[in-house]
C-alpha cells in the first residue's frame, strides 16, 4: 500500500482536487490508498483572521466565514456530480460550518480566544477538505484523525504520543480492511494536521504542516511501500529558484541531507515527516501535483552513483546572533547548561551553535522576532556574572541570515570549507560565523542579510549546482568598440553555454544618453530600445545602482575613453566587482593610482583586465606579465603604438602632402574627430607608460620625454584654425620625406623604454619620430598595424616581435571580450 499526502494547494482549486482524484485513481487500482490531505489553500489562514476579528469585536468576521462557506460550495457544486452524493456531503460540511459558526459567535460574545478553543477553529480547514476529497472517490472512506493521532503536552507544546498513536492506527486501519493480506482497494481519506490530547481528548494539532507529518506516522504504522508527498514544486531543488533561476529539482536525496536542507528553510515537507519514515526505511517521494509526469525527488538511506559534495543550499532569512562572553566561560562547567536551559524554558529554539574553542564565548541562531526575549532572560540568568564584570551582557546582531550547505559527501571530500569560505571571500561576503558538525554533511554559517542572495548565487555557481557557471556583466559604452562587443557576445551566448557550459548575462547596459540593469539580463537582440526606457545617464547614479545591486562574478567593462567612468573603477573593485577596461585613461593615471587598483583588486579577490589599452587585441601587456611573473627582465621597449600615425607615415607620398594625409585618417575613422589628440602623441604617451609599468618601472607620463613633429602652436586654437593652417607644413615635409626616400628610409613614430645596462632600475621613456632604414623591423609595417619590440634578459640577441591590427572596433572588442573570458575561466 501506499499513503499519499496532498497540500493546500493541491486542493485549493477545481483543476488541482481533479488532477488529485486521477493520481489517487491510478495509484487504488492495483492497491490501497491512504490520502492524507490539507486545508484548502488559504483556508488555516481565514480561520485564524476570523477569529482574531471575532476575539476583539469585529463583526468582519462574519464576512470571512461567509466566504470561506461560498468556496466549499462552490467546489462541491463543481465536482461532485452525483446528486446523492452532493446532498449528503453538503449536509455533512454545513453541520461542520454550523458547529463553527457557533464557536465564532462565541468569542465574538465574550472577546476571549483561549488555545483550546484556537486549536479547534483550525481543525475546521482539514475535517472539510476530507470530506469533499472522500466524496469524489466511489470507494472513497473518510477517516477522523482524531480517533487515531493522539498527543501529550510537554512543556507547553502538545507533541505525538508515539505508542498509543502507533497502536490506534493499527486498530483503525485494521478495522476498514486496510491491512493484512484480505485489504482491499479502499480509498482512504484522512484529515492531516488534527490531533486528540491523551488524555483531555481535547481536540490539539501538529503544527504548522503537521499533514505531512499524519501522512509520516500513517505510513511508518502501516509499513507502506512508499510516502508520497504531493505539492506545488518537482521536488526538493539545489536552491530557492526565486532567488536562483538556474536552481534544479534534485532527483535523489539520502534521510540525513532532506533533514538538513528542511531544518534550514527548505518549506518542501515539514522536518519531522522524515523520522517515522526514515525509520522503517520507506522511501519519500516528493511529486508535484500540477506536474505529475515529473519523477519529482526520491528520498531513501542509500544514494547510489553519488559523486557531487555538495547537494543542496538553504537559507533561513530573519536571523540573529546572540553572543554570549566572558573570560568566566573558560573552563567553566555547565555555562552551555544553563544557555540553552534558559532558552528551552522560554520556548526559544535555538538553530545554529558557534563556540570558539578557547571557550571565552559562545554565539547562538535564533529568529529575529525572538532575539529580544532570549536577551533579556539570558542577561537575567547571568545577572550576578555581569554585575561583577565576569561576563558581559549579551550582545544582539540581527538582520542577518544563516545559510547551509549540504551534502553527505562533504566528509569524503578534502577542501569543501576552504572552497567555500574563499568563493565567498573573493565575492566580498564576511561570514559573521560558522558551525560544522563531526558529521560533515552540513556547513551553516551567518552572514549579512543584504548579501543573502548574492552567496546563495555565487556558492551555487562555485560549486556546480547550477547548469552553467555565470557570469553577469555591466557594460558602459555602446560606440563602435562597445556595440561591437555586445554583438560578438550575443553571437557567441549559445555557443560557449553549449560547449564551456558558460552562461554570460549581460545585466547592464549604458550610452551617453541612458543606462538601464536588470539582474536577470538583457535581451541583447531589443538592447538599443530597452536602453531607450531606462534611467537618464547619471555617473553617480549608475555606480550606485550598480553596486545596490550586489550581483555575484560581475565585470564592469568599459567601453568608453571617459575619465569620469575611469574614476568609478575603484569603488567597483572594492565592491567586489571586476574591471575590464578598454580605457586608458586609469591604468596611465598617476601611479600611486593606478597601483591602488591593482592592489585592491588583489585584495579582494577580483580582477583588473586592461589588455586592448595596448595594441587592441594583440597580447602584448600579457606577453610582458608572463615574461615578468617567469623571472625575465624587461630591458628595452620598442614600439609603434599609434596606428592613427602608422596610417598618416605610410601614406604620405609626393602627390598626398603631410595635411592631406592628417585629413584622410580623420575621414576613414584612424584618427579622433579632433586629430591633434593623436598628432599630439597623448595617445602613444600613455600606453608607454601602461607598458614600462607592466614591465615593472615606475613611471608618470610627465617623465616621457616627447619629440613632436608638429610646433606646439598648432595645438592651440579651434580645430577650424587647425586644419587651415596644417598645409603650412607639407613643404618641409615634403623636402624632409625626398631625403628619406632617398636614402631608402621611413618615418615611425616610435615609443621607447630603455634600461640603463649599468643600472636596472633606471630607465628612460621616449616617444619621437624616427627615421627607421630599410631592414628594420618597424620598416615595412603597413596600415594602421602595431609592433612591438621586447628587449629582455632571456629575448637579448633577437628581440620578442609581436605584431597585428592594432585598431579598429573588431579587433579590439575582441580583446575586451578574451579578458572578460579569462575572468569566467579562473
Amino acid at each position: 500500500m501506499k499513503v499519499l499526502k496532498f497540500g493546500g494547494t493541491s486542493v485549493g482549486s477545481v483543476k488541482s482536487i481533479l488532477s488529485l482524484k486521477k493520481i489517487v485513481e491510478a495509484e487504488a487500482r492495483t492497491q490501497p490508498v491512504v490520502v492524507v490531505v490539507s486545508a484548502l489553500n488559504g483556508i488555516t489562514d481565514k480561520l485564524i483572521a476570523a477569529s482574531q476579528m471575532a476575539k476583539n469585536g469585529d463583526e468582519h468576521y462574519r464576512e470571512e466565514f461567509d466566504a470561506m462557506v461560498t468556496r466549499h460550495h462552490q467546489m462541491i457544486d463543481t465536482i461532485i456530480t452525483d446528486d446523492k452524493k452532493r446532498v449528503d456531503l453538503f449536509n455533512n460540511v454545513d453541520q461542520l460550518f454550523d458547529q463553527l459558526k457557533s464557536i465564532y459567535y462565541g468569542v465574538y460574545l465574550i472577546h476571549d480566544l483561549s488555545k483550546k478553543t484556537e486549536d479547534t477553529i483550525v481543525s475546521y480547514g482539514e475535517r472539510l477538505s476530507s470530506h469533499i476529497v472522500a466524496a469524489m472517490f466511489r470507494n472513497g472512506i473518510r477517516m477522523n484523525a482524531r480517533d487515531f493521532i493522539r498527543t501529550e503536552k510537554k512543556q507547553g507544546k502538545h507533541v505525538i504520543d508515539a505508542d498509543l498513536t502507533t497502536q490506534l492506527v493499527k486498530e483503525a486501519f485494521s478495522s476498514a480492511g486496510c491491512c493484512g493480506t484480505a485489504a482491499n482497494r479502499n480509498i482512504y481519506v484522512v484529515p492531516g494536521f488534527i490531533a486528540r490530547d491523551r488524555d483531555s481528548h481535547e481536540t490539539t494539532n501538529l503544527g504548522r504542516g503537521g499533514s505531512d507529518y499524519t501522512a509520516s506516522i500513517i505510513a511508518a504504522v502501516l509499513n507502506a511501500e512508499a510516502l508520497e508527498i504531493w505539492t506545488d514544486v518537482d521536488g526538493f531543488m539545489t536552491a530557492d529558484p526565486k532567488v536562483i533561476k538556474s536552481a534544479y529539482t534534485i532527483n535523489e536525496l539520502s534521510y540525513v541531507e532532506a533533514m538538513e536542507l528542511c531544518n534550514f528553510g527548505a518549506k518542501v515537507i515539514y522536518p519531522p515527516t522524515i523520522y517515522p519514515v526514515c525509520v522503517k526505511n520507506i522511501p519519500i517521494k516528493v511529486k508535484n501535483t500540477f506536474n505529475p509526469e515529473h519523477p519529482g525527488t526520491l528520498i531513501k538511506d542509500k544514494i547510489e552513483d553519488d559523486n557531487k559534495p555538495i547537494k543542496g543550499i538553504s537559507s533561513i532569512k530573519g536571523t540573529s546572533l546572540i553572543t554570549v562572553t566572558g573570560l568566566s566561560m573558560v573552563g567553566v562547567i555547565g555555562v552551555n547548561r544553563r544557555i540553552f536551559t534558559t532558552l528551552a524554558n522560554k520556548g526559544i529554539s535555538v538553530f545554529m551553535v558557534s563556540q570558539a574553542s578557547s571557550e571565552n564565548s559562545t554565539s547562538i541562531g535564533v529568529r529575529d522576532e525572538d532575539a529580544k526575549a532570549a536577551a533579556e532572560v539570558l542577561n537575567a540568568e547571568f545577572a550576578k556574572e555581569i554585575e561583577t564584570g565576569a561576563m558581559f551582557p549579551m550582545q544582539v546582531e540581527s538582520g542577518l541570515a544563516t545559510i547551509a550547505i549540504v551534502g553527505e559527501n562533504m566528509k569524503q571530500t578534502p577542501g569543501i570549507a576552504g572552497k567555500l569560505f574563499g568563493t565567498l571571500g573573493r565575492s566580498g561576503i564576511s561570514v559573521i560565523a560558522c558551525a560544522q558538525g563531526a558529521s560533515e554533511t552540513n556547513i551553516s554559517f551567518v552572514v549579512d542579510g543584504r548579501f543573502l542572495r548574492k552567496s546563495l548565487n555565487v556558492l551555487h555557481d562555485s560549486f556546480f549546482l547550477s547548469e552553467y557557471k555565470v557570469l553577469n556583466l555591466f557594460i558602459c559604452g555602446i560606440g563602435t568598440v562597445g556595440g561591437m562587443l555586445l554583438e560578438q557576445i550575443r553571437t557567441q551566448q549559445q555557443y560557449l553555454m553549449q560547449t564551456k557550459r558558460l552562461k554570460l548575462n549581460v545585466v547592464g547596459i549604458s550610452d551617453v544618453d541612458n543606462f538601464v540593469l536588470d539582474r536577470d539580463g538583457i535581451d541583447l537582440d531589443n538592447y538599443e530600445k530597452i536602453l531607450r526606457a531606462g534611467y537618464p545617464a547619471n555617473t553617480e547614479h549608475m555606480r550606485d545602482e550598480i553596486v545596490k545591486m550586489n550581483i555575484f562574478n560581475s565585470v564592469f567593462v568599459d567601453c568608453t575613453a571617459s575619465r569620469q567612468i575611469a574614476q568609478l573603477y575603484q569603488t567597483f573593485l572594492e565592491h567586489n566587482i571586476s574591471v575590464v577596461a578598454a580605457n586608458k585613461i586609469a591604468a596611465s593615471s598617476d601611479y600611486d593610482s593606478y597601483i591602488k587598483l591593482r592592489q585592491t583588486a588583489r585584495d579582494r579577490g577580483v580582477w583588473f583586465r586592461y589588455e586592448t589599452n595596448v595594441g587592441a587585441g594583440l597580447p602584448i601587456i600579457g606577453t610582458i606579465n608572463d615574461l615578468c611573473n617567469s623571472g625575465d627582465k624587461i630591458l628595452k621597449i620598442e614600439a609603434i603604438l599609434s596606428g592613427t600615425l602608422n596610417f598618416i607615415f605610410n601614406e604620405i607620398a609626393a602627390d598626398v602632402p603631410f595635411s592631406e594625409t592628417v585629413r584622410r585618417a580623420k575621414e576613414q575613422r584612424y584618427s579622433e574627430p579632433d586629430p591633434r589628440i593623436d598628432l599630439s602623441g597623448t595617445d602613444v604617451i600613455r600606453k608607454l607608460v601602461i607598458l614600462t609599468r607592466e614591465a615593472g618601472y615606475k613611471v608618470e607620463q610627465d617623465d616621457v620625454e616627447k619629440h613632436l613633429f608638429v610646433p606646439d602652436s598648432y595645438f592651440e586654437g579651434s580645430i577650424d584654425d587647425f586644419w587651415k593652417k596644417l598645409p603650412e607644413l607639407d613643404a618641409d615635409f615634403e623636402a624632409r620625406r625626398k631625403v628619406l626616400e632617398a636614402e631608402n628610409k621611413r618615418w615611425r613614430f616610435v615609443a621607447t623604454m630603455e634600461a640603463d645596462e649599468n643600472n636596472p632600475s633606471s630607465f628612460k621613456t621616449s616617444v619621437a619620430l624616427k627615421e627607421v632604414p630599410y631592414g628594420h623591423p618597424f620598416y615595412g609595417l603597413e596600415g594602421s598595424n602595431n609592433i612591438v619590440l621586447l628587449t629582455t634578459e632571456r629575448y637579448k640577441e633577437y628581440p620578442m616581435l609581436i605584431q597585428g591590427y592594432g585598431a579598429g572596433a573588431a579587433v579590439t572588442a575582441a580583446g575586451v571580450f578574451a579578458n572578460i573570458m579569462s575572468i569566467a575561466n579562473i
